[in-house]
């Protein structure tokens, strides 16, 4: 099984890592000092389940890779429109991409069937620009549960999880998704293959929606979130208008709003991927998470207003400080 990981960051080169450990024919694209130094000392993976060092190949040049089975985007899902010279040289015919993003995925009214079969979320595909560079029929849906960040240069620090629920968009249990499975679990992830993978988008949305935009715009942790009793109300009012929005579009995730929330607390001090990206200077993950959200509150005709309110406000966020 031959795997390129495009955008081999912190979550990237831990899948590219595990992969390669569990006997797969792994390719990592990188740049800059992170490439180099996976060049010269590989992927050093420090984990509290047992640190490990995975030897595979990295470029910056996906021709030197060709086509493969599999591409892995470890991409922001902002940058998956411009992606097209790094991503065409690693498509064959039937490459499928399995695309590891936070939020809504461009492909998501692909093959769901009933009124909304077929449309287009602007704020993840703007004008079909994602859909003509990742074919829909390529999808292989994605929902990360671990917590990864980059310790230094080729080096990645595996905070907690290692499950990677994947699904296909028209739902069932296809051979593509089994495969990729197995190769997962054996470098050591879980990997189940879901018959209703919106589902699970939706479980991890719940927090992202609320929880990235919050910490963005108070620079707390989640945590300090959930203990603090009004912004505790707003995370679950949040959720609330969330799960509402997903009933609308057919998904009914199975979680409480309070297990939700114990379960972002448990994590404790850590500060959310749009907090990271907002102190680093990086563009925030606003449309995938948050803007795709309210976008679908309109096509439904969800009224969500605290939804609209948070957008808003990190909209104005990332415009003032140079981050949208």
């Amino acid at each position: 099984m031959k795997i390129a990981v495009l955008g081999a960051g912190a979550i990237g080169a831990f899948v590219g890592a595990a992969l390669h450990r569990g006997g797969a024919d792994v390719h990592l694209i990188a740049r800059g000092p992170h490439l180099q130094a996976i060049r010269e000392r590989g992927v050093r993976i420090n984990s509290p389940r047992g640190d490990f060092v995975a030897y595979p190949h990295a470029t910056d040049d996906p021709t030197e890779i060709g086509p493969v089975d599999y591409v892995f985007l470890g991409l922001k899902a902002h940058s998956y429109p411009g992606s097209g010279p790094l991503i065409e040289p690693l498509l064959g015919e039937h490459t499928a991409v399995v695309a590891g993003q936070n939020g809504i995925p461009w492909w998501y009214f692909h093959r769901l069937g009933g009124p909304y079969e077929g449309r287009r979320i602007e704020a993840v595909d703007p004008g079909g620009a994602t859909s003509k560079v990742l074919a829909p029929e390529r999808a292989v849906g994605c929902v990360v549960y671990p917590a990864t960040v980059i310790e230094a240069p080729g080096v990645i620090r595996h905070i907690e999880g290692t499950r990677f629920s994947i699904g296909e968009p028209g739902g069932g249990i296809s051979e593509r998704c089994t495969a990729l499975s197995e190769a997962m679990v054996a470098g050591g992830l879980k990997c189940p293959v879901e018959p209703n993978l919106r589902d699970d988008i939706w479980i991890k949305l719940m927090g992202n929606v609320a929880f990235n935009p919050i910490s963005a715009l108070t620079r707390a942790t989640m945590v300090e979130i959930c203990r603090n009793p009004p912004t505790r109300r707003l995370v679950a009012r949040l959720m609330e208008e969330t799960l509402d929005i997903a009933a609308r579009v057919g998904s009914t995730p199975d979680i409480s709003i309070e297990k939700r929330l114990r379960g972002a607390e448990g994590v404790g001090d850590h500060k959310t991927s749009m907090l990271q990206d907002l102190e680093a200077g990086k563009q925030l993950e606003l449309d995938a998470i948050v803007t795709a959200v309210v976008e679908m509150a309109d096509i439904t005709g969800a009224e969500a207003p605290a939804l609209r309110a948070v957008h808003a406000a990190t909209g104005l966020l990332a415009r003032s400080t140079g981050t949208g």
